[in-house]
């Protein structure tokens, strides 16, 4: 599936840090894949804030093409849903929600 920049980013914060050895073995290989090379990152200029990421909402950076197997998916899915669940999905989330979970 077909990733921007932001989706990316909120693919990356929503992955669990800790799990079984097995998941956390391919979930270092997705954020490998979701992560940024040096020309992206150059493009991009990320600046990390206290609280927040900026980028440059300009850059010429290409939607990147990312499988995720069943498991990293379900893990998504899990947590997109908790958010539902809780009422605390953000404008961030919409699109990556809508790739993974469907409309209405």
């Amino acid at each position: 599936m077909k990733l921007s920049v932001l989706e990316r980013v909120v693919s990356l914060s929503m992955l669990p840090q800790k799990g079984s050895f097995t998941n956390i073995k391919l979930l270092r290989v997705v954020r490998e894949d979701l992560s940024f090379d040096e020309t992206e990152n150059s493009k991009l200029k990320f600046v990390q804030g206290e609280a927040s990421l900026t980028w440059n909402l300009t850059a010429d950076v290409q939607d990147k093409d990312i499988t995720f197997g069943e498991v990293v998916s379900q893990m998504l899915i899990k947590e997109l849903k908790k958010l539902d669940e809780e009422e605390a999905v953000e404008e961030q989330h919409f699109s990556l929600y809508e790739k993974l979970i469907g409309g209405f």
